[in-house]
């Protein structure tokens, strides 16, 4: 089984840290190869570092670096090709500056940017039909877990973004459940049996079914083999303990198959 590790930068980075960083991981990954032993590494960089970012992990394949396998991934594009949309970016464009993967649906979007179930759906067709791998962010707040809703909540956010998707399709989907009420800088670490129930209906309905189902939501080199561990988790999707390089490899060293097994 192929772990992905992987972390979105948000809103932060110059293009130099981006750079820096980039440059970085593709040193340490060209001549430490066994960090990518079982895994598949990905890199969210802002908008305005993806084509730095691709210069620095350069190689004949869009978006991978000359260390193995690294997919550069883009955090939000528009479902449309062109047109009029001011301050929006296109699924061809950021294909065309690097990416190989587009982040969909996080919570921060939905929230903030009144992205819906709807428009996730639109976001999802677009990249696949550029060949990118879209990466679906499903997640429930504290008070609909409180509730008893995260089952049916999590379903009604995958079922409507992933609706008329052909088997094939769905195969190159990656879904990252991230809890709202343990992401970001007030986000409370999942406690391993609070993310059984979502994992266990998660893995029933789309396991094997998708590329991969991975956990995000204050991860940490402390507990990340921990919530590798849970049945049904196939990665990581890190925030802040991934945004130092040394924190990065760090993670991919703990996911790597040596120290899984």
């Amino acid at each position: 089984m192929t772990r992905w590790i992987g972390t979105s930068w948000k809103m932060n980075k110059t293009l130099a840290e981006a750079r820096a960083y980039a440059r970085g991981l593709d040193e340490a990954l060209s001549s430490r190869p066994e960090l990518t032993d079982g895994v598949q590494p990905f890199i969210i960089p802002p908008h305005t570092a993806l084509a730095a970012v691709a210069s620095e992990l350069s190689s004949d394949s869009p978006g991978v670096g000359s260390a193995p396998g690294v997919h550069l991934g883009a955090q939000n594009a528009h479902w449309e090709d062109s047109g009029a949309w001011t301050g929006e970016v296109s699924v061809p464009q950021v294909k065309d500056a690097g990416a190989v993967l587009l982040e969909i649906g996080h919570s921060e979007r939905r929230e903030h940017f009144a992205e819906t179930v709807e428009t996730t759906r639109r976001k999802v067709e677009a990249a696949l039909r550029h060949e990118l791998i879209p990466l679906l962010c499903i997640g429930e707040s504290a008070q609909i877990r409180q509730q008893g809703g995260t089952a049916d909540f999590l379903l009604d956010q995958a079922r409507g973004a992933l609706q008329g998707l052909t088997e094939e399709q769905l195969s190159r989907v990656l879904i990252a459940y991230e809890p709202i009420w343990a992401i970001g800088a007030q986000g409370r670490p999942a406690e391993v049996d609070e993310l059984l129930e979502p994992f266990d209906v998660l893995h029933e309905e789309y396991g094997g079914r998708v590329e991969a189902l991975l956990y995000g939501g204050s991860v940490t080199p402390e507990n990340a083999a921990q919530l590798l561990g849970i049945p049904g988790v196939q990665g990581l999707f890190i925030g802040r303990a991934a945004w130092s390089l040394q924190g990065y490899l760090e993670l991919l060293q703990l996911a790597a198959r040596p120290s899984a097994a």
